[in-house]
């Protein structure tokens, strides 16, 4: 059987060489599943109470943002169809900036500053995606030992399968004995918990790849019959250079419209046009905890007229299976695509699998320790 141990040196060099990062990732990666629920719990500065008065314009909420940040971008300003505060989202990449402005949707007053690049959950993200590393580098570590990870549980699951038959009700379940050693209850953790977790690992490991890797992201999507172009692309204006007469702004009057057209949208995320020529992009979030069946819509600037986009980020209802993929992807490595039940699903999967690098470890290491102590007891004996 060559072929087993070639696959079990590759399993060891692969798992010593990334096991560090696959920890890391497993555990910052267990800690993110209850985010939303935990700060649910301390956000209790949103809530607003309703008036009968119109809420703030796009306009007049992008102003107030800008009074508080004026040196950064304002990535889009968020509108909740809830009794809720309206948040400004500012963002740039270099140097890093990433904060909220909370605002009174109908007095204008700010209520909160959140920045999200610090506090634990910034924290966790930031171990998550680049080991708390550079980006440039850090990403690129992640990115390649996820990969190699997906080796990994595939080979150790032709390892799992035992050779002889009768053995396969110990790769099953426990069987241990007051005299059972430690060696051998760590090789079980090791390839029972590795055996039950492999396909939930597998799906984890692959959709966080995904993430990282367009190239991925383009396969994936083109391997499941998609026809459109694999990107996010905001389209260009379709009125020219016409410009609507006085001072109104058509903007201004899209989030009411959209409010009223859909009532029972969670929120609508509004980014405001980078040049003259561009369009207005809107994300509607149609349903809480989850991105997959959001809406993205665009709208001419000037006129308010609906465009199409050629990427594959359109409305849900026109999404074909591999757009469907692709939405589904986040929801699905968080666990957020079965609810609570799957968040608790991805939390245990993502725990264990941080266990796989540790009990390898000490597997590599008791077997290295026994060769060394054999060697030894083999020369000193030849001493005499």
């Amino acid at each position: 059987m060559g072929y087993r141990k070639s696959i079990l040196t590759l399993h060891k060099i692969l798992g010593l060489v990334t096991g560090v990062v696959v920890f890391i990732v497993a555990i910052t990666g267990c800690c993110w599943a209850f985010r939303d629920e935990i700060e649910s719990l301390y956000s209790d500065y949103k809530i607003v109470e309703k008036q009968d008065k119109p809420i703030l314009t796009p306009t007049e909420v992008k102003n107030i943002g800008a009074s508080v940040f004026p040196n950064n971008t304002i990535h889009g300003s968020l509108f909740s169809n809830k009794n809720e505060a309206i948040e400004v989202i500012f963002y740039d990449a270099e140097p890093e900036f990433y904060q909220s402005v909370f605002v009174n949707p109908y007095s204008g007053e700010i209520i909160h500053i959140e920045d999200h690049l610090s506090g634990f959950f910034a924290f966790i993200l930031k171990g998550h995606m680049r080991l708390w590393l550079p980006k440039d580098i850090g990403e690129q570590v992640v990115g390649a030992s996820i990969l190699l990870f997906i080796f990994i549980i595939i080979s150790g699951f032709i390892l799992w399968i035992p050779k002889k038959r009768k053995n396969l009700k110990q790769r099953l379940q426990f069987m241990w004995k007051p005299t059972t050693r430690w060696k051998r209850k760590n090789f079980d953790l090791h390839t029972i918990v590795g055996f039950y977790i492999c396909s939930l690992a597998l799906i984890l490991a692959f959709t966080g790849t995904i993430m990282s890797y367009d190239w991925l992201k383009y396969v994936v999507y083109k391997s499941a019959g998609g026809d459109k172009v694999a990107a996010f692309i905001i389209p260009e204006n379709i009125s020219g250079d016409f410009k609507p007469d006085g001072k109104t702004v058509p903007m201004d009057f899209l989030i009411a419209k959209l409010q009223k057209e859909l009532p029972n949208a969670e929120s609508i995320e509004l980014h405001y046009p980078d040049s003259d020529v561009s369009s207005i992009y809107v994300e509607v979030s149609n349903t809480e905890g989850v991105y997959y069946d959001s809406d993205f819509r665009f709208f001419d600037q000037n006129t308010l007229e609906e465009i199409e986009t050629p990427g594959v980020y359109g409305k849900y209802k026109n999404a074909e299976v591999g757009e469907k993929i692709l939405r589904m992807n986040y929801d699905i490595h968080i666990g957020a695509i079965g609810g609570l039940a799957g968040k608790i699903i991805a939390f245990l999967v993502s725990l264990l699998t941080a266990t796989l690098p540790v009990t390898g470890i000490l597997l590599w290491y008791g077997r290295k320790y026994k060769k060394e102590n054999v060697t030894k007891g083999n020369a000193l004996e030849a001493s005499y």
